[in-house]
């Protein structure tokens, strides 16, 4: 088991003074020590945002891409290799807006990943425009007069399309975040935590002190993660109670498995008596 110091690159966040990546990031640490994985075996991968770093900051394998295209990177090392641990990391700009669509069509195919999303309702790398959660009215350089739409809901979409772990974490509730994050790495589907966090440079609205005096654990009222329909009306309540915990559980079959290739994973395949010369040649 890897400690929280031998997961600690040399590396250090540059993020403004309490941004909730911070929090996390801290947390995603503890949970990766705390469930034994092996480093090797496992795999970040981000997008593009101040959070999209975490993979910098881990001493695991990571991988940072393009704006929004986390979850395509995600799934094709999972297909290529189903016995990685893969978590992908990002924020509600580059999951929920322009990698929208391959954050729908991932949770209908039901991979085995964990999708931490850092959720602070705004754009914080490019100063501050409105995101796709963030709430109607909202005042930015990009919307001056106040955005004009309704944000989207992520969770209410998440159990609608198909995802089988659905949960809310707040960044500043350490242990809490760190069993949602644990219970999401072992749970076999496509997990998705959104995780509501302060940006205390662009959202003056959404503040810690906000966020402290609206959240509540589900699993403090007898809550049933197994009901749906009790999942997609804790998913629309929002404003002086806000619902952190586990707010939908399933099980049923992963992508991978039902693939026909699933027997013998594309990374275990020998492949020394290839020549790739040829096609080497023909790029040059």
């Amino acid at each position: 088991m890897a400690s929280v110091k031998e997961l600690t690159t040399k590396e250090h966040p540059t993020w403004c003074g309490g941004c909730g990546d911070a929090g996390i990031l801290t947390v995603l640490r503890m949970a990766l020590s705390e469930l034994a994985l092996e480093r090797h075996n496992t795999l970040l991968v981000s997008g593009i945002g101040c959070g999209s770093k975490t993979p910098h900051f881990v001493k695991t394998y990571g991988f940072e891409g393009l704006h929004g295209r986390a979850l395509p990177v995600a799934t094709g090392a999972k297909l290529v290799n189903p016995e990685l641990t893969v978590v992908v990391v990002g924020g509600d700009g580059d999951g929920y807006g322009i990698g929208g669509n391959h954050f729908l069509h991932t949770m209908r195919r039901n991979l085995d990943i964990t999708y931490l999303v850092q959720n602070n309702e705004v754009y914080g790398l490019t100063k501050g425009q409105t995101s796709p959660t963030s709430p109607q009215g909202f005042k930015s350089p990009s919307t001056p007069q106040g955005a004009l739409e309704e944000p989207v809901n992520p969770l209410s979409l998440a159990i609608i399309a198909g995802a089988t772990y659905v949960a809310r974490g707040y960044a500043f509730n350490i242990p809490h975040l760190k069993m949602l994050i644990m219970n999401a790495v072992k749970h076999k589907g496509f997990a998705l935590i959104d995780i509501l966090q302060p940006c205390p440079t662009y959202n003056k609205i959404n503040t810690m002190q906000w966020y402290n005096e609206r959240v509540y654990k589900l699993e403090d009222n007898g809550y049933d993660p197994a009901d749906k329909a009790a999942a997609l009306k804790k998913a629309e309540e929002w404003g002086d109670k806000i619902p952190i915990g586990l707010l939908y559980r399933a099980e049923k079959p992963t992508y991978e498995q039902g693939l026909p290739q699933a027997s013998v994973p594309p990374v275990k395949h020998d492949i020394s008596n290839i020549d790739i010369e040829p096609l080497l040649a023909r790029m040059m």
